[in-house]
């Protein structure tokens, strides 16, 4: 059971707090709950993506470039939000799809991804020297 040891259980641990909180936060309540769904739930998904990327790619030359793909390609996916042809719309029609691939476009998506990937870098680099 070596995957459950050392580096690739923390990244498990990590994911294992992170998809409550994400999911938490698209549907807290609470005061600013609107910022929260909307857009706190966006640094929760870019953070739990560097950490599911990094969990296959642990080693340290990963730690900067998982976080710039993560934020590319979670671009293109929120850009991809413009279109709607029957496959998308019917994806999106789902919970898991509504999730993973959004359903409206918002260009204050774009500084919270930022803020996710600078986040899941430090996430990494904590979790890759083991100082927690």
């Amino acid at each position: 059971m070596k995957f459950l040891t050392g580096k690739p259980l923390l990244i498990t641990l990590s994911i294992l707090i992170v998809i409550p909180l994400g999911l938490y936060s698209k549907y807290y309540q609470g005061i600013g709950h609107q910022w929260v769904n909307d857009y706190g739930a966006a640094i929760w998904y870019e953070i739990f993506w560097c950490l599911f990327a990094f969990y296959f790619f642990f080693q340290a030359k990963f730690i900067k470039i998982i976080p710039i793909y993560v934020f590319i390609i979670t671009c293109l996916l929120e850009i991809l939000q413009l279109w709607n042809p029957p496959l998308l719309v019917l994806i999106r029609s789902h919970i898991l799809g509504k999730l993973l691939l959004g359903t409206t476009f918002s260009w204050w998506d774009f500084p919270h991804y930022l803020v996710g990937c600078f986040l899941g870098w430090l996430w990494l680099k904590r979790i890759r020297s083991n100082h927690w």
